[in-house]
């Protein structure tokens, strides 16, 4: 039936090239008028790659769209608007001090002026409100925006793409913050959408919404384009199989290491609304690694184990003993360290040297009477530098000078100077090139060897199964599976990881 219509967006052998790296690789892709469409792969993908430039804020490296029949490439988000295309991101990008009424119009407050640099605002604010009520959502068009929930902003982003009456809507994790109730809403919209014959491009992480809502999907993986189906002709672990298809490749350097005792045990642990009853146990010379998709919870369980977030109940133990760890500082005291998620915030100090970067965890050990040993610390922070192969013109060399594997060296050896006997390392190939992973891959096993206690979180499933001894599956903030070494599988990973049962049922 698709064969004997028009799309009224095709997208032809689109490449996006970015320095050392091919994000998407001639895809192909299309959506038809009325039509729910999901577009689902594994991060990194190139999912988002292609919707920026489907709105206008990527430009292609090579190919073709065509919208409405017409040749389609947008110089910017205001023209993909003008021509017809929104887009709800998953990240809130609404005015905190606004109104709700001044967050639907911004940028379009002449279309109630009376004179120029004059508007209409109760006109503004009735068409605002009718919106809202036409949505069905009991938000007052006049609240401040900083005064709403985050699912309450939501639905205002929702509220502001419906009212570009767009022809094309994109929805990126539209759910995430959402209520059982708040998403029966979003799907009572989305179905009013099609049948005024608009087109809903929709991304989720999650299979069973995609089954509920969509009529046909689109896989990626990879950068490349996979298969198109429609909804009806297709299992949720054969979506799975389709994302995780791609071959295991030799580039990790696993190390032979015999597993020691117990270092470190997480027991109890819960924080509402971010994880519940979580426990595990990582061993000396063990890579403990932890799955899941975007927004499971794994970053949170890592967070407050190291104390930088809160956690509400919950014990651990170091060596059998009990240890209280509230805060950062006692987690380097009780021999923990951790690399974070976001090394440009949280993990260096850019303006800073490499010098600087490399001891500013361990200078308690080097200072004597409040004054730092400069020489002590050169030849230790020199030493830790050389260790690494970092790659810097010199020990002054501001941080934010370095490649990203080289700043990722440095924040390592950062904690590697506390003497650590648990490593926790989040995402630490996050932005890096295909060398300076292996090098960190490499720098992991030797840790193992030398008996640390590895935790890793990494969205990568084929390196956590390259290099980790045990993989813990994290879903809607729980663990809710465990394999072994020798029981790696990606599908069955990835069906954990989705919640899909093992025999291919519905979702667990």
């Amino acid at each position: 039936m698709e064969q004997q219509r028009q799309p009224i967006l095709s997208v032809n052998k689109v490449c996006k090239n970015f320095p050392g790296v091919r994000a998407l690789d001639h895809v192909d892709f299309c959506v038809y008028p009325g039509e729910i469409h999901a577009l689902i792969g594994e991060n990194g993908a190139g999912k988002s790659t292609l919707m920026k430039i489907i709105l206008g804020a990527y430009s292609m490296t090579s190919g073709s769209m065509l919208f409405k029949g017409e040749p389609y490439a947008p110089a910017s988000p205001h023209e993909a608007l003008q021509k017809g295309v929104s887009m709800i991101h998953q990240e809130i990008s609404l005015i905190p001090t606004f109104t709700v009424t001044d967050n639907i119009w911004i940028g379009r407050e002449d279309r109630f002026s009376k004179m120029k640099g004059i508007y209409h605002r109760t006109a503004q604010r009735a068409a605002a409100q009718q919106i809202l009520d036409q949505l069905g959502l009991n938000i007052s068009a006049d609240a401040e925006v900083s005064r709403l929930s985050v699912a309450e902003m939501q639905m205002v982003e929702i509220a502001r793409a419906v009212s570009y009456d767009s022809d094309i809507v994109i929805m990126d994790e539209p759910t995430s913050a959402l209520t059982n109730d708040e998403i029966d809403k979003l799907y009572e919209i989305i179905t009013d959408l099609k049948k005024r014959g608009k087109s809903v491009i929709f991304i989720s992480h999650k299979l069973e919404e995609i089954f509920r809502i969509c009529d046909s999907v689109t896989v990626f993986r990879d950068g490349q384009f996979i298969s198109r189906h429609p909804i009806t002709e297709i299992t949720q672990s054969q979506l799975v199989s389709l994302m995780v298809g791609r071959e295991m490749k030799d580039i990790y350097p696993k190390e032979n290491v015999k597993i020691g005792q117990p270092v470190l045990e997480v027991k109890n642990y819960s924080r509402q609304g971010k994880f519940e009853d979580v426990s595990f146990t990582v061993h000396a010379g063990e890579i403990l690694g932890f799955a899941g998709l975007v927004g499971a919870g794994r970053t949170e369980i890592v967070q407050a184990v190291f104390g930088i977030d809160p956690k509400d109940t919950g014990e651990m133990y170091m060596h059998g003993k009990p240890i209280q760890v509230h805060n950062v500082s006692q987690a380097i005291e009780n021999k923990m360290a951790m690399v974070t998620e976001d090394r440009l915030r949280r993990g260096s100090i850019h303006l800073l040297s490499v010098l600087c970067n490399t001891t500013i965890a361990y200078l308690d050990r080097v200072t004597r009477h409040g004054f730092i040993n400069k020489k002590q610390e050169a030849a230790d922070g020199g030493g830790m530098v050389k260790l690494l192969s970092v790659k810097t013109p010199s020990l002054n060399t501001e941080m934010t000078l370095l490649s990203g594997g080289n700043q990722q060296k440095v924040i390592i050896g950062k904690w590697l100077l506390t003497d650590p006997e648990v490593l926790i390392l989040d995402e630490p190939t996050r932005g890096i090139d295909v060398g300076a992973k292996a090098e960190i891959y490499r720098l992991i096993g030797q840790l193992a060897r030398q008996g640390k206690a590895i935790i890793m979180v990494s969205s990568e499933l084929p390196e956590l199964m390259g290099i980790s001894d045990r993989i813990c599956v994290v879903k809607s903030g729980r663990i809710v599976a465990e394999y072994d070494r020798n029981e790696f599988e990606q599908e069955k990973i990835m069906m954990s990881a989705f919640g899909v049962k093992q025999n291919g049922g519905e979702n667990a």
